[in-house]
This record gives C-alpha cells, structure tokens and sequence, in this order.
C-alpha cells in the first residue's frame, strides 16, 4: 500500500505481509529469533494487525502486531512495517468466525448476531477468537473473552447497549469490545453505557487518546 492508503488504517484494521518483506523483517530482529510460529506467518497468509503507535517509533512505519497462542506463552509481538511491504486484509465477521467458537458460546452468538441485525450492525472479532479463526492455532481456553468491534455510521442508539448488556449477563463468557466510529477510533462499549450524564469516555485511535463528552456518541430515544 502507499504512505497515504497506511495514514488512513485504525486500531484493529488487519494487514496481510509480503513474505519476503517479512523475512527481511525477521532478519532484522534478532529479539525475535526462534520464537514459534513467526518464520511461516505471512507464508501462510496470517495477517497482522494494526494498534497504536509508541514513543519514538518511525513515523514512515505502520505500528502493527500479533499475539502469540497460549501454548506459546502468549507473547505480543510488536512490529513497525514499511507500507510498502503490508496490504489491507478484511475484517473477519462474526458470523464467519461462529463455526469457530466454542459450543458453549454458540447460543450467545446468535443473540448478538440477531441483535446486531435488528439495529443494522455487522459485529466484526478481534482477541483470541480472531486469531484462531484465522490461523486454526489454539487461541481460545476457559478464560477468554468474546472480543467484538461494532463499526457504526452515526450515533448510538442507548437501547442497543442495554440489550447487550443483557446479553452478557446470561453469558458463559465476557463480551468485550469497542463500538467503532466512522473515524476509526473506538469507544469501550461498556464505559459509554455506563457514563453517567455529562460523563465522558475514552477515545481511543491510532496515534491519540482523547475524554470526550459520551452523550456525543448517544442517539436521542422517543419515548
């Protein structure tokens, strides 16, 4: 991709990695050496995905990264990465990944993907159910959450989060999560339906964090 098409990737947008880039990558971190998995990633078409720039990382660079399974001690390995070397990879829907989940989860996932099309929205994963959706290894274990991003066009309807949250409350596991806005940044689902009037919540997108008022984020209901 270009330096303009990577100016425009958000937190959690996934990358597919050019294999000889990322041999040359490999070769240039010797901190990495070794370590399972990382040598056939992009071979096998594993992507990566993008997250917040740190202190004092090339700004030419796309800050990108990948967890490791459990059974390989859970590493987060993070990667700076040329433009040039990365190309867009699509999202992974909920739905796509439901054969993925465990039985348990199945019946709770149904209720989100309903919920979902009653307002119009289209969940995507990210966490441990991502990554073994896409590369089959044995991401997810007892304690893991059902991580969702929910792209939105405007503001929230309130009643939306209330159903989700009861959702939730009946659930084996965690729903956790951000509702993404339509400038890539994202908002933890739970903190904007729990701020209080006139509270604020967090912001958070590629290169900044940002308190803005939550009621900004909130569709009006009619009674």
């Amino acid at each position: 991709m270009t330096e303009d098409e990577a100016s425009g990737l958000a937190r959690h947008d996934l990358l597919r990695v050019d294999p000889e880039s990322w041999a040359r990558l490999l070769a240039g971190r010797r901190d990495l050496d070794g370590v399972p998995h990382l040598a056939e990633w992009a071979r096998r078409g594993w992507p990566v995905i993008t997250r917040r720039r740190d202190p004092g990382e090339p700004a030419d660079h796309i800050p990108a990264g990948l967890p490791l399974p459990p059974s390989a001690g859970k590493r987060r390995i993070g990667l700076a990465l040329p433009a040039a070397a990365a190309s867009r990879f699509g999202p992974v829907t909920l739905e796509s990944a439901r054969v993925t989940a465990p039985e348990a989860w199945r019946p709770v996932v149904d209720e989100v993907l309903a919920l979902g099309r009653e307002h119009r929205l289209v969940p995507h994963v990210f966490g441990s159910l991502l990554w073994q959706a896409l590369t089959g290894l044995p991401y997810l274990g007892a304690g893991s959450d059902l991580d969702l991003l929910w792209p939105v066009s405007g503001r929230v309807d309130p009643r939306f989060l209330q159903a989700l949250a009861r959702i939730e409350a009946g659930a084996p596991m965690r729903l956790d999560g951000e509702i993404v806005l339509p400038d890539g940044a994202g908002i933890n689902w739970r903190e904007l339906l729990d701020a209080p009037i006139g509270g604020t919540v967090l912001c958070k997108g590629r290169e900044s964090l940002a308190l803005r008022p939550a009621a900004s984020f909130l569709a009006e209901v009619t009674p």
